[in-house]
């Protein structure tokens, strides 16, 4: 048991090992041996992270912390010395997000072998995802914030690489520097707030923040406005991490990487890692209500905002990106309010039904010969009954249909929502539960839409294509069913017991993490009591309002014009993306480029090339008058020699 902790540090080392492998010489031995090194090393860390889970179960206190070595020594003026260490915390909280990772992350590699079995680039590719794979893992375990930003870092140059993976494509080079540039704003506060943090704390490790925040608080040195800095700063990092507002915009062209990129990238790492950032920092969260009100009212926000922009997207990939921002958003709803497990809860059970959603993209885009336009689809269920009957359960899933896996997680966080709120008068619960609920019925209609026109309504296939259709290899429609079984029975193995008011198996193994934290007892550490039976039939109601609504529309053929468009402004504001890209686009990228002139024109070129110029010229200038004394004439040069011996001779005589 203690060796499988001890040796956790394997989880993360062995997708590295799989990424330096096929990086150095993966191309020399060919696709076998990159097969073998990119999803073996990955299955290997997954088996490792069951091996841990089991053995921190009987492990006391479900807490297992150890330094691999000493990295960076600091020190403050007023405290004594301190190391960031190399070194993993095992928790319950942790555990999760590694057996989440690793787990998902292992049939995203298996089905990548079949969706880029053709690529030229496939042992880049699997050193590439190893390398995401291995940073994820370092983010979650890591047992203090400065390994935890190596870990973050690691994943947005990841997310770089292997959103313009296919670099020769404008659009993919495009889209992974704008995911780097807008990642770098959220990285620059999380630096900040983490400089911060140190500042009052003097430690940088998990455990000592949780343990001290509330003594500090006591005493004066961490005071309420200084704790709502920190957390604001580091929740403004969240949001570049997690596409939440304003930092949203890069998320959507993310979707120009491979297919199992998005699926990697929106289910099982990077974008979860702004929810585990605000999960694992709860002790500080509970002194900064302001902050807490904030995190659960853009969380609130960002997910109506993203679910009103899928309402009007064609691009497959596109409506599951804004889902995921949707959905990122009810995470953060919940984790604003103090909910969790909530949020932690809704992370596990999105990582199955989104990256079964991701998949099943995949596999009709491999069928298709990567066409994603929904209006070129239509009875696809014909020709992709695997595919089909797996989306289908990722579609209700999603939905929130009952029994299944979002169903038990998204209404768990709209009646946290409701029952707790927030301790700032601005974001009450039913305000936070009513842009929740309304995010749930809208998604809930265009994940029905969007799955009727892919696989029922009538049939917009180019002949050419249909003649070419089939399902996907055995490597592709393998993960979907596993992930599909999850999606169905997932949630329930988790919270049943909920239902009649007693712990899941989630929340009694959470419970430890947030009793630590808070320095409370875990029920009240962000939970209500109790099933919230008439909030859950309300959002039931309201899910199963939307798929019928999405379901009568679509299921015959593509409406001309769409239900929405009726309302053509409500229409075009949503289709624009409630124009705040083009104000982004505006405001910085044009703005920019026009400082960028101006500071061109007036500092550059009539300054500092001015500048420069003058110098050179003034040193012409002075070079011409010496070279005008170099007369050639042995007179000249003799009385320049008396002249000097007289001045010699009057300066020493004066002294």
């Amino acid at each position: 048991m203690r060796f499988a902790l001890e040796n956790a540090w394997l989880i993360p080392f062995f997708p590295l090992l799989g990424a330096l492998l096929n990086g150095l010489v993966g191309k020399r031995f060919g696709k076998l041996f990159v097969s073998v090194a990119g999803v073996g090393t990955v299955g290997i860390a997954f088996a490792h992270s069951v091996w841990a889970f089991l053995a921190l179960r009987e492990w006391p206190d479900r807490s297992f912390s150890r330094d691999l070595w000493s990295w960076i020594p600091m020190a403050t003026p007023s405290r004594a010395s301190f190391e960031a260490p190399v070194g993993f915390l095992l928790d319950p909280l942790s555990l999760v997000m590694i057996l989440v990772v690793t787990g998902v992350g292992l049939l995203i590699h298996v089905y990548s072998i079949g969706y880029m079995g053709h690529d030229e680039g496939y042992s880049r590719y699997f050193a590439y995802l190893n390398l995401f794979t291995a940073s994820m893992l370092t983010l979650v375990m890591a047992n203090n914030l400065l390994l935890m930003f190596v870990g973050w870092e690691g994943v947005g140059l990841c997310s770089y690489l292997l959103i313009g993976f296919w670099y020769e494509k404008e659009s993919a080079a495009t889209a992974g520097k704008k995911a780097f540039l807008v990642n770098r704003v959220g990285d620059a506060a999380f630096l900040l707030g983490m400089l911060l943090l140190f500042t009052v704390f003097g430690t940088l490790r998990f455990t000592e923040i949780a343990g001290s925040a509330g003594a500090l608080h006591a005493q004066g040195i961490l005071t309420t406005s200084v704790a709502t800095a920190i957390a604001l700063l580091l929740f403004v990092g969240a949001t570049g991490k997690s596409a939440q507002l304003p930092l949203w915009v890069w998320l959507p062209d993310a979707m120009e990487g491979p297919t199992p990129v998005s699926a990697l990238i929106h289910a099982a790492t990077m974008v979860t890692a702004g929810v585990y950032l605000i999960a694992r920092l709860a002790a500080l969260y509970a002194l900064a209500p302001v902050a807490g009100g904030v995190v659960a009212l853009v969380g609130a926000l960002t997910a109506l905002f993203a679910a009103t922009i899928a309402l009007t997207q064609f691009d497959l990939k596109r409506v599951l990106a804004y889902s995921t921002i949707s959905q990122l958003g009810l995470m953060f709803l919940a984790a604003g309010v103090g909910a969790y497990t909530a949020a932690i809860f809704h992370l596990t059970t999105h990582a199955f039904f989104k990256g079964l959603l991701f998949l099943g993209a995949g596999s009709v885009m491999h069928a298709m010969g990567n066409r994603i336009d929904l209006r070129e689809m239509g009875g696809l269920r014909r020709y992709l009954p695997a595919t089909h009957w797996t989306f289908l359960a990722g579609t209700l899933a999603i939905s929130g249909f009952p029994l299944l896996a979002g169903w038990w997680s998204k209404d768990e966080i709209l009646a946290e929502a409701f029952h707790l709120g927030t301790r700032v008068w601005w974001a009450p619960g039913w305000l936070l539960w009513a842009l929740g609920s309304l995010a749930s019925l809208l998604t809930a209609f265009y994940m029905v839409r969007t799955y009727t026109l892919a696989f029922h309504s009538d049939p917009r296939i180019d002949p050419e294509v249909e003649a070419h259709l089939h399902e996907s290899p055995r490597s592709m429609t393998g993960p979907l069913w596993v992930l599909a079984g999850l999606s169905i029975v997932g949630g329930a193995a988790l919270a049943l017991p909920e239902l009649w008011g007693h712990a899941g198996p989630v929340e009694a193994f959470l419970a430890p993490v947030w009793a630590h934290a808070s320095g409370v007892h875990a029920a009240e550490a962000g939970h209500a009591t109790g099933p919230a039976w008439g909030l859950m039939g309300v959002a039931t109601l309201l899910a199963f309002a939307g798929m019928g609504a999405a379901w009568s529309a679509y299921r015959q053929r593509l409406p001309s014009p769409e239900p929405l468009e009726r309302a053509r402004p409500m229409w075009n504001l949503f289709d624009q993306k409630w124009y705040l890209e083009r104000g982004y686009h505006a405001l910085f990228v044009r703005g920019g480029t026009w400082l960028a002139g101006v500071l061109a024109g007036a500092v550059d070129q009539k300054g500092v090339d001015r500048a420069l110029v003058g110098i050179g010229s003034l040193v012409a200038l002075t070079g011409e008058g010496l070279r005008r004394l170099q007369t050639g004439y042995v007179r000249s040069y003799a009385l320049s020699v008396v002249l000097g011996v007289v001045l010699l001779a009057a300066y020493f005589m004066g002294r």
